[in-house]
């Protein structure tokens, strides 16, 4: 299937590693031309080069922290100048730290507030005119399945991450008639060092951690990157056209509610 992101400017941040890295491939795959953003220079150079290697596409890497309002702006500035106004955004940054009530100081909750719903912000703000502007555009941030069903010890994000879903569902109802759509995806259980984080303090072999966290997925398994960015690939093109203001889940089948 032609997913029509041929020639596409996509803008995908936190893409050095993990979830963020295979959906700047999956775009690069697509013939799309790929701006990359991360805090760590070392980290997205050796990104970037793997997958403008790989795909022969128009990679940009660009560090900025999206945390940061004159980063976003700068970063946004920067992919037009050098590869034209975003098509796509794929608004992804890493998660607020782990935690109980009692643990959370007032400047993790900003932290926390910055790095998953303000961060968002900031770069819809940024893309949204020049999307308008074409009457084409899609934009997607990347969650958490905490937006559908609140997870242990992660306080944080199932207090905030919802929030950054119901602003995503306010421009989807807004923006529309644009043609832009505003979509929520929500990784269950992928497979990167987030997920790994917990390997020191288990005791087990990586082999025996893994295998352990897939054992009350219905799939029987832990998700890959890349399994996660068909997902994101799919809703960025022009085959999902009438599908906006979604949560979708990326789990295996983990929520277990049915919306």
């Amino acid at each position: 299937m032609d997913l029509g992101l041929k020639g596409k400017v996509a803008l995908v941040t936190a893409a050095s590693k993990g979830m963020g890295k295979a959906s700047a491939l999956a775009f690069a795959t697509e013939g799309a031309r790929v701006a990359m953003c991360a805090r760590s220079e070392s980290d997205l150079k050796t990104a970037a080069d793997e997958i403008r290697t790989a795909t022969r596409a128009e990679v940009l890497p660009v560090v900025a922290d999206v945390t940061k309002k004159q980063d976003v702006e700068a970063l946004v500035r920067r992919v037009t100048a050098s590869l034209g106004a975003p098509d796509i955004l794929v608004a992804n940054a890493g998660g607020p730290a782990r935690g109980f009530f009692e643990e959370m100081s007032d400047e993790q909750w900003q932290q926390a507030f910055e790095l998953s719903l303000l961060s968002v912000v900031r770069l819809v703000r940024a893309v949204l005119p020049g999307m308008q502007a074409k009457k084409w555009g899609r934009v997607l941030t990347i969650q958490s399945v905490s937006v559908k069903q609140p997870l242990p010890d992660l306080l944080l994000s199932n207090a905030i991450r919802p929030g950054t879903h119901g602003f995503m569902k306010t421009l989807a109802l807004r923006y529309g008639k644009d043609n832009v759509t505003f979509n929520t995806v929500c990784p269950g259980r992928i497979l990167t060092d987030r997920l790994l984080g917990g390997l020191k303090a288990s005791g087990l072999s990586r082999e025996q951690y893994v295998t352990q966290l897939g054992a009350d997925i219905p799939m029987g398994r832990v998700g890959t990157p890349e399994e996660f960015a068909n997902v994101i690939a799919f809703l960025a093109s022009e085959r999902a056209s009438y599908v906006t203001g979604t949560a979708i889940q990326v789990d295996g089948g983990l929520v277990r509610g049915l919306l």
